[in-house]
This record gives C-alpha cells, sequence and structure tokens, in this order.
C-alpha cells in the first residue's frame, strides 16, 4: 500500500511540475509584471512607450519567452540593480525585437534590430549597462530611436 501512495504521490509531483512548465497564454502574460512609462529622446521628439519592468533574475530569465504579440507602446525593461555587460539570447522567444542597451547614465549604447526568433546567438551590449529594452522589431527605426539617445526613466535617474 505504501508503494502505490508513493507512486501516486510522484506522479502528482510530476503532473505539477509538467503544468508549471507550461509557457503562459498571453492572457497570463499581460500584466504579471508592473508596467510603467518611459520616454525616449528622438530627432522628432519625445516617444512615449509603457513597459513591463523586469527586476528580478527571475522575471529577467523569463522576459518576452513565449508571448506571440506586442503592442505598438508596449515592451520589456530589464534593470540591472549593478550595472554589467549584458549579453541577450531569443531563446523560446516567438517574437522578432528590438534589443536596446541602455548605459548606466540613460544613454542607448547600441540596438540589436529585427533579433531572429528562437537563436542561442548571443546580442551583446557595446559597455556597461543597467538596463535593456525589448520593443516589437521594426519599432526601433520606425520611432526614430538612435544610439546616443536618452531615456527617461527612474532606474537611468532621468526622470
Amino acid at each position: 500500500m505504501p508503494l502505490s501512495i508513493t507512486r501516486a504521490a510522484v506522479l502528482g509531483a510530476l503532473f505539477a511540475l509538467a503544468a508549471c512548465a507550461q509557457p503562459a497564454t498571453e492572457s497570463q502574460a499581460e500584466g504579471a509584471l508592473p508596467v510603467e512609462q518611459l520616454s525616449i529622446d528622438t530627432a522628432s521628439g519625445p516617444v512615449t512607450l509603457h513597459v513591463e519592468i523586469a527586476d528580478d533574475d527571475a522575471e529577467r530569465a523569463r522576459g518576452l519567452m513565449f508571448r506571440e504579440s506586442l503592442a505598438d507602446d508596449a515592451g520589456m525593461l530589464f534593470h540591472f540593480q549593478e550595472p554589467e555587460m549584458a549579453s541577450f539570447w531569443m531563446r523560446n522567444t516567438v517574437l522578432s525585437l528590438d534589443i536596446i542597451f541602455i548605459a548606466p547614465d540613460g544613454r542607448i549604447l547600441n540596438i540589436a534590430d529585427h533579433t531572429t526568433p528562437f537563436s542561442e546567438a548571443p546580442i551583446p551590449a557595446d559597455g556597461l549597462t543597467r538596463g535593456v529594452l525589448e520593443i516589437r522589431a521594426g519599432r526601433a527605426e520606425a520611432l526614430g530611436i538612435r544610439p546616443g539617445a536618452l531615456v527617461h526613466h527612474r532606474i537611468f535617474g532621468t526622470e
């Protein structure tokens, strides 16, 4: 009898783990992280985006994986409490993204545009970053976001 209870417990645990490993649906993903506003100076004026804030290891590791859509004015801002040489990849990321690497002072270092979905190739920053902004592919160019532009947000002290 104890053996069958143990088997049931093990099977139950395995099913629970499998359920946890399933990708989030679009409705589960939306609003899961706090959303804040940021703006970026461009040649044609400031651009405002509404971004989810990923500020711990688990949130940064998940990022925008499994998302199937992203609004024109939406994105995710990865916040590194200590500046680091960030490098990203597109594992389990369905959408092509523009990845914008931001220095501790809020200036854009470099932009990796139109990244390749599902790629595990590293996408590095050109210097120390405090934040990385991911938006839908092509949006950086369409909005006039360029390296050197200033990002206004609390994590850079540039509100």
